[in-house]
């Protein structure tokens, strides 16, 4: 095997611990049987190893801070599916009903009102799920 091929799969190996600490196994999991075709492996190969083991992985920040991170990102840019999967994550790593709705606040201010109006349903939606399935959310 060569250097880079090992290296990736080093990278993908602590990026899956990584996904699976923040996103939890059933999302994965799911994930991964229904996003694995042969077409979309690639891809999701691509994004654990370096999105999760490169990234997630560095130190200066911690998952906590990364997320707030991705959900003001998310939200700015109206990406309302990974929206509501990173806040799942987000309540996983520690973040409260509280800074998650400011963080939000935050993006409706700077980035307009449509953007943060999506955004508040997505993360609503996903933080109500959360409770039915007996999820402690800080509030």
């Amino acid at each position: 095997m060569t250097d880079r091929v090992e290296s990736q799969k080093n990278l993908y190996n602590v990026g899956m611990k990584h996904r699976r600490g923040v996103l939890g196994d059933v999302y994965v999991d799911n994930a991964l049987a229904n996003g694995s075709t042969e077409f979309a492996r690639a891809m999701q190969e691509f994004t654990t190893a370096f999105c999760w083991g490169a990234v997630w992985d560095r130190p200066g920040l911690d998952r906590k801070q990364r997320s707030l991170i991705n959900l003001s990102m998310l939200a700015a840019t109206g990406k309302v599916h990974e929206l509501a999967v990173h806040t799942r994550g987000a309540v996983n790593n520690g973040l409260s009903a509280t800074e998650i709705r400011e963080v939000l606040v935050q993006v409706c201010i700077y980035m307009g009102v449509p953007a943060g109006m999506e955004a508040f349903k997505a993360a609503e939606k996903v933080l109500k799920d959360m409770e039915k399935e007996g999820v402690q959310i800080k509030p």
